[in-house]
């Protein structure tokens, strides 16, 4: 296997992991502030991490240099991070995660702009299906809600944080000094703790802990191992072998991945007229994965 097939593999496996903190958020969001509950999970998967880290090789000193470029990145995922929550507390996890599937387009933008990585034709027309069939779903498939821009409260302040978490892809390999992802990982993890900690005091100590729900808890759970440290580590470990567009286009598998878990939660599905958006965000996928042509930049190898 190639590196490049890494990553794209590696991109699968996130796009199944991020799908559950939709599902699973939307249930605890109305319990907790986003600040307290991100503050905890960043924590507990830097710990889960950094005992990963010191099990494997451990922590190099080099690493520690320019220690800025760790809380540039981690400004920008913990911002993703609290937006998504605050967002989920009124948005549908289907049609945030609908939200989510416009950042393979952002992302391009960025990583033109910041590595030169430039789009072919194929790339275009598979962005551009991949953010029609976001719209169909963010709209609900209603094009009166469409021609009015009537978007929902949750999806426009889950766009915001989208945006930060686009321009995020392209700045791992810009800022990665040939640390191995579970340290540039690490690093990261502790910064973005740092910040939120300092932030989200208030939020922290607010929090009743002792009586919130066991959702919230199952939640705080997940998203530490699965949809924080193990995420973290898949996407930068794929944004250094694959281009940046490549890398997010897998989060147009995330809609689908939504609709199993909000199946096997035994929540309400969305209408059927909603999953043609579905469709078309997995045929951008398929059709991202098909170019084979050379991106210019420092990212060079393709899948």
């Amino acid at each position: 296997m190639t590196d490049a097939q890494r990553g794209h593999l590696a991109m699968l496996f996130f796009s199944a992991l991020v799908a559950g903190s939709f599902s699973l958020g939307s249930m605890a969001a109305p319990h907790i502030a986003p600040q307290a509950l991100n503050a905890v999970r960043f924590v507990v998967a830097a710990i889960l991490l950094g005992a990963l880290v010191f099990a494997t090789g451990g922590l190099q000193r080099s690493a520690l240099r320019a220690p800025w470029r760790y809380f540039v990145l981690a400004i920008f995922f913990t911002t993703y991070f609290v937006l998504m929550f605050e967002g989920l507390k009124t948005g549908e996890p289907v049609s945030m995660s609908a939200v989510f599937t416009l950042t393979p387009l952002i992302t391009a933008g960025f990583g033109w702009l910041l590595l030169r990585q430039v789009l072919t034709a194929r790339m275009a027309l598979a962005l551009s299906i991949g953010g029609t069939g976001a719209l169909w779903v963010i709209f609900r498939a209603d094009l009166q809600a469409l021609l009015a821009f009537n978007i929902g409260r949750g999806e426009a302040i889950f766009f915001v944080g989208c945006v930060t978490h686009a321009l995020y892809t392209p700045l791992v390999p810009t800022l990665n000094r040939g640390e191995r992802p579970a340290v540039f990982t690490l690093c990261t993890l502790v910064a973005g703790a740092i910040i939120l900690v300092l932030i989200g005091g208030p939020a922290i100590v607010a929090t009743d802990w002792a009586s919130l729900p066991p959702i919230v808890w199952i939640t705080i759970a997940y998203t530490s191992v699965f949809a924080s440290a193990t995420t973290f580590l898949l996407l930068q470990y794929a944004s250094l072998r694959i281009p940046s567009a490549k890398v997010m286009a897998y989060t147009y598998l995330t809609p689908s991945w939504v609709i199993l878990w909000e199946m096997a939660l035994g929540r309400p599905l969305p209408p059927g007229l909603i999953l043609v958006g579905v469709v078309l965000t997995i045929s951008a996928l398929a059709l991202l994965l098909k170019d084979d042509s050379q991106v210019r930049g420092r990212l060079t190898s393709e899948g």
